[in-house]
């Protein structure tokens, strides 16, 4: 007998198609599936190839090696800006956004956080090789595959064990972005005394579900990724689960706000320091 597609079979497969569609696109954490179910979604998604969204790469800065109050040195074998007085004991790893470690405004950051009386390293986990919107030879699939943020747990791992090896007696760490990633992989291992995710990416319900250190989350008004809607998940989460949380959603921003805008903007200026300031406080209430 021959198959004759119907209106309903059509709206199954239309309903079908659009799941699998977000799920590719949004990640896991479009999704709260219980049990085994959450289990094959989350396995998926972490094998499936990860893309760098489109509102990961918008704003490029112009990266500049000379920038900021502090130096470049050598940490776990990674070049790395750090900024602050080693003898302080509390240290914090700032995780960058897919540009990297020069990003003069990520500097000016890191160089808050010294000044707050944290030892602020920033480690190039992409080896020489931020992303570049306009290199032709490396389109942005191929670059995340060599710099996916699953590596750059790994990655962080180490700076940790570094940072530990040179007597730092408490550690935080703020993922931006593409960074985020790796922070909360770093709080699900307790390898840290506490987070600060800033438009994250790639942070999944089941990432959320697993988080037992204090963690503040700083997410954009115009995310379509990491959504207030997506947020407010995540803060369900973290309370059903009592961990110490902070999630603050700040209207009319875009993703990147804190890292990517325009110096010359006061508007954009003071939304971006707001969010530091959030951070800075975190920080202080559980690392130092």
């Amino acid at each position: 007998m021959r198959f004759r597609s119907t209106p309903v079979h059509k709206l199954a497969a239309t309903v079908i198609s659009a799941v699998i569609f977000l799920f590719l696109i949004h990640g896991a954490h479009c999704f709260d599936l219980p049990g085994t179910a959450t289990e094959i979604f989350q396995k998926i998604g972490e094998e499936r190839k990860i893309s760098l969204a489109p509102h990961c790469g918008s704003n490029p800065p112009i990266l500049d090696p000379e920038s900021g109050g502090g130096h470049v040195e050598k940490l776990a074998d990674f070049n790395t800006y750090v900024s602050g007085s080693p003898e302080c004991k509390h240290a914090v790893l700032l995780a960058s956004d897919v540009y990297g470690y020069e990003a003069p405004n990520l500097r000016k950051i890191a160089d808050k956080v010294a000044d707050a009386g944290f030892y602020a390293v920033v480690p190039d986990f992409f080896n020489g090789e931020p992303y570049d919107p306009n290199n032709p030879d490396r389109p942005k699939d191929a670059w995340m595959k060599d710099h996916s943020p699953v590596k750059g747990f790994e990655d962080a791992k180490l700076m940790i064990d570094a940072l530990k090896s040179k007597g730092f007696s408490s550690i935080g760490a703020a993922g931006f972005c593409w960074g985020a990633k790796a922070v909360v992989e770093l709080t699900k291992a307790e390898l840290i005394q506490a987070a600060v995710i800033l438009h994250p990416s790639y942070v999944t319900v089941a990432d959320i579900k697993s988080v037992k250190l204090p963690i503040a989350i700083l997410g954009a008004g115009l995310d379509h990724l990491a959504s207030p809607a997506v947020l407010k998940q995540f803060d369900d989460i973290l309370s059903a689960n009592k961990v110490d949380r902070f999630v603050k959603v700040f209207p009319n921003c875009s993703h990147g706000w804190t890292l990517r805008y325009d110096i010359n903007n006061s508007t954009a200026v003071a939304r971006a320091n707001e969010a530091h300031q959030d951070m800075l406080e975190w920080l202080l209430k559980y690392v130092k």
